[in-house]
């Protein structure tokens, strides 16, 4: 129990998917690691200590944090007879280029070519358990354990290649892949050190790492990794995946959320030829030789739902507000349940200890200012929607899926078949996209069912109405908040209560003597889970337009409040770097046109962002009684430590800012009596190009501090700067996301 308990700390409470009950449990009754890997070298990890490693990180949550580790299942790196190097890692590829930016670490420590480097990700068979990709921990914390495998498998053979030369190790050292003597009177490739070896050699503890300052790889723009398989179509996504026999999938949906199974009448889909009807409890799906024949097949299947009613996006607030109770920590009881039971538990909550009092600093403030928040449902709109092939030999199971979590969603496929884990096998091909979106393995368990049944490998691609219906959203919330400033700009009292949407970026930067910080758990009518950058969104939304409001209600300058507020050098120094480069103070902006600013802290990485937009008429396809807004100019400025790929990281941050458009202007769900409302594309408004402004990224590159991750905090200042601006246009102070759904009404 206390095993658990280790691992579970620090999960972040807005990560509701990873305590839900299991999506399916049915009702009837792994292979061994890889041990010989040819001819070569295998560095490896010990089993204790990558166990101790995982439960450092503090992720967590259902299905993996119960892993008990094989004593093999520690290898990290192998040196094959070739000198090539393949590296292992349970890190997946969804689009955040970590499969680059790891390969730089390995390369970096080992002084060889970034070709030269394979990485295996991904593959439970293959690859060290690891909790998960999410939370931005991979650079901080996968990186380092690649960069102390490498280097002692750097240190070893230096030590093997300086008795094959018959000198003292401390007269070699590797440069690019050779092994060179002081005055290169004697050198060895890694082939030839490795060639004719079988070798396991533990890594340990007390190797040093390669510090930013002295990087040579590591540190500069490289070219995305098999950048030219995505590019050309050679990649394998798992939709392009195709086994021997391979049947096609489809599921039988409920008609509402949270419906229960009356009755159904499969006769006609049985009747047609090739088709196979699967029914298991609340489950109903189909199989056939074509994605034709199955989509009909399961259209022809009658079903009567029992559903109860529910409410809609129009009362959405008011419920949030009225179940919400304080939390700070545990996680409640929640009713068994199937994929369609989408209330989610009350689990952990967030906020920290009160300082000082409320009361005195409201006494004391010249001002003071009570505002709410709120934040709508959104989607996270992958490209790839989830899908599986599933393959059954005997009772050994082998699924390919993208998920964010391969140990995870294995625990999941052993709870549903009731086997062990060890005869499940979860392998992830780079994936397209996920946001959070794809920590839970529903798809990979839907397709084994069906394969299971039909004795043939089977494909299921969800569709998109099925991913904007049946995946979990991100948290909607509402936001109070209560504060007090001098006249002179002096903040003295900062009360702040979140409705739902959850902890993640809560906490301030902010000098304020006199603080309460709290989160209130809700019970959501809709499933709720991870999403980029989790509640960080939702909290610097509010956080950083209350703080504008602050600012003008003393008529001080926005920058210049924050400013004189903040001690935290280095949220001070991405202030002080986005406003030099935006040219914040120097000019006015233009007539219609409005600048914004925002700034903030998570996950290690600090930001400020400065917005400039348009209030422009409607296009001839818009409401012509609301104006447009549109962004005209962005620039961000970040600080993540030290900066292991600047090309690759402005990318980052520019996707993020693009992704954060949807969810700062019009993005949102639509839901009524248990049924969403707008599960396309055609209804759900995301970010086109015509919405695109100019970026512009500044990077600030501290080589004093360990890397944090990126993929996450770069999102969540743009929503606030955006509303900053059209308050500083207009006048008019919007304190909704998304902002203007159906555009600006300014009457």
């Amino acid at each position: 129990m206390n095993e658990q308990l280790d691992l579970t700390i620090g999960i972040e409470s807005e990560r509701y998917e990873l305590f839900e009950n299991p999506g399916y449990y049915f009702n009837f009754d792994r292979r061994d690691f890889i041990k010989a890997f040819g001819l070569g070298i295998v560095f490896i990890v010990p089993a204790a200590r990558a166990l101790a490693q995982q439960r450092g990180q503090g992720e967590s949550g259902r299905g993996g944090s119960n892993e008990r580790l094989p004593n093999d299942l520690g290898a990290w790196i192998h040196i094959d007879e070739d000198g090539g190097v393949t590296v292992f890692t349970g890190k997946v590829e969804v689009g955040q280029n970590t499969r680059t930016s790891l390969t730089q670490a390995v390369a970096d420590e080992l002084h060889v070519p970034i070709d030269s480097v394979h990485l295996v990700m991904g593959d439970t068979d293959l690859t060290p358990f690891d909790m998960g990709t999410f939370g931005s921990r991979s650079t901080p914390t996968m990186a380092p354990q690649l960069r102390k495998a490498a280097a002692a498998a750097r240190e070893m053979l230096i030590a093997m290649a300086a008795e094959q030369l018959k000198v003292a190790p401390g007269d070699l050292r590797i440069v690019d892949a050779r092994f060179l003597n002081h005055d290169k009177s004697k050198t060895l490739t890694l082939a030839e050190v490795a060639k004719g070896r079988k070798l396991v050699k533990v890594i340990p503890d007390d190797i040093a790492i390669t510090q930013p300052k002295d990087w040579t790889i590591a540190g500069a723009s490289a070219r995305k990794v098999e950048a030219k398989n995505f590019v050309t179509g050679k990649h394998r996504y798992t939709s392009d995946i195709k086994r021997e026999g391979m049947l096609y999938g489809k599921v039988v949906r409920p008609a509402t959320f949270n419906a229960t199974l009356v009755s159904v009448d499969t006769k006609a889909a049985e009747a047609m030829p090739g088709a196979k009807v699967v029914t298991d409890g609340n489950f109903i799906g189909v199989v056939a030789a074509d994605q034709q024949t199955v989509t009909k097949a399961a259209n022809a299947i009658a079903v009567d739902w029992k559903s109860p009613g529910q409410p809609s996006n129009a009362e959405l607030f008011d419920l949030l507000r009225k179940t919400g109770t304080e939390r700070r920590g545990g996680e409640g009881p929640r009713p068994q349940g199937s994929i369609v039971d989408v209330v989610n538990p009350p689990i952990g909550g967030g906020g920290s200890r009160p300082q000082g009092s409320i009361a005195d600093g409201l006494a004391a403030a010249d001002k003071k200012l009570e505002q709410t928040y709120t934040v709508q449902y959104i989607a996270h709109a992958p490209l790839e929607p989830r899908a599986a092939v599933a393959e059954w030999s005997g009772d050994q199971l082998t699924v390919w899926t993208g998920s964010q979590r391969p140990f995870g969603v294995r625990s999941e496929l052993a709870e549903a078949f009731h086997i062990s884990e060890d005869k499940v096998r979860v392998i992830v091909p780079d994936t397209g996209s996920g946001y959070g979106g794809k920590h839970t393995g529903e798809c990979a368990v839907e397709a084994a069912r069906l394969a299971k049944a039909a004795g043939k490998p089977v494909k299921l691609v969800w569709t998109r109405e099925e991913e904007f219906t049946w995946a979990y959203f991100r948290p909607a919330g509402v936001i109070d908040i209560k504060s007090g400033v001098k006249n002179d700009g002096t903040l003295t009292a900062w009360e702040f209560h979140n409705y739902n949407s959850g902890a993640a970026g809560i906490q301030i930067k902010y000098d304020i003597p006199n603080t309460d910080i709290r989160v209130h758990q809700s019970n959501s009518p809709l499933r709720q889970g991870s999403y980029r950058g989790l509640a960080a969104t939702a909290n610097h939304f509010a956080r950083e337009s209350h703080i504008d409001e602050l600012a003008h209600a003393v008529n001080i300058d926005p920058l210049e409040f924050r400013l004189k507020n903040i001690k935290d050098e280095r949220l001070r120094d991405v202030l002080q770097a986005a406003a030099k480069s935006f040219g914040w103070g120097k000019a006015k902006p233009a007539s219609g046109h409005g600048f914004g600013i925002a700034c903030g802290f998570e996950k290690g990485g600090y930001i400020a962002t400065c917005a400039e937009i348009a209030v422009e008429p409607p296009s001839d396809k818009e409401d012509k009684s609301n104006k447009r807004v549109r962004i005209v100019r962005v620039v961000e400025a970040f600080e993540c430590g030290a900066v292991v790929n600047p090309l690759h990281l402005k990318n980052q941050i520019e996707g993020a800012i693009t992704m954060a458009i949807g969810g700062a202007l019009f993005e949102s769900i639509q839901f009524e009596n248990g049924k969403i409302l707008n599960p396309h594309f055609a209804s759900y408004r995301v970010p086109r190009f015509a919405d695109s402004p100019a970026i512009e990224v500044v990077l600030v590159d501290r080589k004093d501090i360990p890397s944090a991750g990126a993929g996450e905090t770069p999102i969540v200042g743009l929503a606030p700067a955006v509303a900053n601006a059209i308050f500083n246009a207009t006048g008019l102070r919007l304190r909704s996301l998304p902002l203007i759904p159906k555009g600006l009404t300014t009457g």
